[in-house]
């Protein structure tokens, strides 16, 4: 109830001054768990992804947002709050470890989990290397891996700025990579192995 609110309440105002567009949707399931491996190019990919999307979706975010200052941080600490965003500790690695675990475990039942391989924004727009936590998400709930890449967002919201300015934005969504088969398998031999699409 309260996701639906939030995406009643902020969307209208996002629409407007992102004109999104959503390509691929019809490759992100109807149920059923579901990674959606993003890039990163601003803070507001974590707010137009589920916006655009049906079905709710979790991301990991990080502990200062919930804390954050001023009118536009509130109101952003607010709508985490109220779409039950993962808040995230960055703080050492087994921190890090707890939150791939509580990601695990939403897989388990079946929702949808936003992540951001690189592990942090684009310094640069370009996208970066990615980190093994993606591997560990597929590996141990067994869930499809998603590509999304997000276009626009950087533009219109570029870090240290203090307010979005209108910019299109566009989200493409690409086929499902099934890794299940993987599963238990030592890591090494699951790097080896390619993917089935």
């Amino acid at each position: 109830m309260q996701y639906q609110l939030s995406r009643a309440v902020i969307g209208p105002f996002l629409r407007t001054i992102g004109r999104p567009k959503v390509v691929g949707e019809q490759n992100i399931p109807a149920e059923g768990p579901a990674i959606l491996a993003s890039n990163h190019l601003s803070f507001i990919d974590s707010i137009y992804l589920p916006l655009m999307i049906d079905r709710p979706v979790v991301f990991p975010a990080k502990s200062e947002y919930f804390a954050a200052k001023g009118p536009l941080g509130r109101l952003w600490a607010a709508y985490l709050r109220s779409t039950n965003q993962l808040e995230m500790d960055r703080e050492g690695a087994r921190s890090a470890q707890a939150t791939l675990e509580a990601a695990v475990e939403i897989l388990r039942a079946g929702e949808l989990f936003g992540f951001y391989p690189e592990g942090t924004r684009s310094p640069d727009g370009r996208l970066y290397r990615g980190r093994s936590g993606i591997g560990y998400l597929a590996l141990n709930s067994g869930a499809p891996v998603i590509p999304v890449a997000m276009m626009g967002t950087r533009k219109m919201l570029p870090p240290g700025a203090p307010v979005p300015r209108p910019t299109r934005i566009e989200i493409r969504v690409g086929k499902p990579l099934e890794f299940g088969h993987l599963a238990g398998e030592p890591p090494a031999r699951a790097r080896r192995t390619p993917p089935t699409r």
